[in-house]
């Protein structure tokens, strides 16, 4: 009797640049794009999008997908990391081999090749290639904010 391996275990093994963490926190990111920030707009696509790109919604939603551009979802990972591991956020991610918004489209695009995530027609790997500089976003750029309750 066989089992059938996980497409996101066999990714991991065939691809060793990146850790688990990195899909988990990429995917993650993407729904705190969506459901927190209000980026994607449901978008209407043709049969030729549908057939081209799969019909799977974006990390498994059910219901319309809900596009990001690589740009928005790069920012928005910023914004995020920030969110879950303050000013040690460039560290995290590098600890999980993520060194630049490059690493985040090699991510998306090996999440894409497995049927974990949806593309346009427009949208292409290089989309997050240079987005912002990680020293100077996740480091230089980060504030500590008092939060109402304080």
């Amino acid at each position: 009797m066989s089992q059938e391996i996980h497409p996101l275990v066999k990714l991991l093994c065939e691809d060793t640049r990146y850790k688990l963490e990195a899909y988990q926190f990429v995917r993650a990111g993407l729904k705190y794009a969506q459901d927190e920030l209000g980026l994607g707009a449901d978008e209407p696509s043709s049969e030729e999008e549908e057939a081209e790109a799969g019909t799977e919604p974006t990390l498994f939603q059910r219901g319309p997908v809900r596009h990001v551009t690589g740009q928005d979802l790069s920012r928005a990972l910023k914004t995020f990391a920030h969110s879950q591991y303050g000013y040690m956020a460039r560290l995290v991610l590098a600890s999980w081999g993520i060194k630049s918004t490059s690493d985040f489209g090699e991510i998306v695009y090996n999440l894409i090749k497995i049927g974990e995530m949806t593309k346009s027609a427009h949208d292409r790997r290089e989309d997050f290639d240079d987005v912002y500089d990680f020293q100077q976003a996740l480091e230089e750029e980060f504030e500590i904010t008092r939060t109402a309750e304080e």
